[in-house]
């Protein structure tokens, strides 16, 4: 079965609108409420502006789930080269690192890494160190088949496939056959260089189902925005449990 990773963000981006001491919602309690529905892990995605979860978040957090919920995944997304991601990854030491090329200020994550030669010779010795700590790896990626290889000669463990592209080709009817079948392509290509591959990026309960019954193989999904907004009709547990609903109706399990 394909596994649900949900992330937090933007439970915390909510908190963050009103005072940090009422702590409402507190993102540690939504965090157990989500992995008591059945959810495999939880992600975050600590930005150097601090604007949604906050770098001690990503602490809190790390304890929470070791203390009370051993065997829950935890997952931390960043980019290794801005703010305190390395330090924070380091010191905590999450079961999955997956990084991203986000720039300072980005809103929100929207292209995966271009393996040029630079980007290449900065990624490989960011990626041997988290990966002497223990800590499985994974790189953000567009679906461009032909760019897997790069990503398992950086030694990354994974890819996570930008899903951007699919999400709005589902929403307009517009060339959806031909796009998934471009990501079906790339998946295929990754697990041919040894990657594992998860996705992510405005998944929802009306495109999930079917992206995971066309592209193959998908270990992993990371879905918050559109998750945390549905929640808001149907609440949070229900949500958590349709998503694995509609993974183990496709994939088993």
């Amino acid at each position: 079965m394909t596994k649900l990773s949900v992330n937090v963000n933007k439970i915390a981006l909510l908190r963050n609108a009103r005072s940090l001491e009422l702590n409402l919602p507190d993102v540690c309690e939504a965090a157990r409420v989500i992995v008591r529905a059945g959810a495999y892990g939880i992600t975050v995605h600590p930005r150097p502006d601090e604007r949604h979860i906050r770098y001690d978040d990503a602490y809190r957090i790390s304890e929470m789930l070791r203390s009370e919920f051993a065997g829950t995944e935890y997952n931390i997304e960043g980019n290794p080269f801005t703010g305190r991601y390395m330090e924070i990854v380091s010191e905590l030491r999450p079961d999955q690192a997956t990084l991203v090329p986000d720039e300072v200020g980005a809103n929100t994550s929207d292209h995966g890494w271009d393996l040029n030669n630079e980007n290449q010779a900065r990624l490989k010795p960011v990626i041997e160190k988290l990966k002497k700590l223990g800590i499985r790896v994974s790189i953000f990626m567009d679906a461009a088949a032909e760019n897997m290889k790069a990503a398992g000669e950086v030694g990354a463990d994974r890819i996570e496939l930008y899903t951007e592209p699919y999400a709005a080709a589902f929403r307009k009817n517009e060339n959806l056959e031909a796009t998934i079948e471009k990501y079906a392509r790339a998946a295929q290509a990754a697990v041919d260089a040894g990657l594992g591959v998860n996705a992510g990026h405005d998944l929802n309960l009306k495109n999930l189902g079917r992206f995971i019954k066309q592209v193959t193989g998908v270990l992993e999904v990371s879905i918050g925005h559109a998750l945390v907004a549905e929640a808001l009709y149907a609440g949070l547990e229900a949500v958590v449990k349709e998503y694995l609903r509609i993974l183990s109706k496709v994939t088993g399990g």
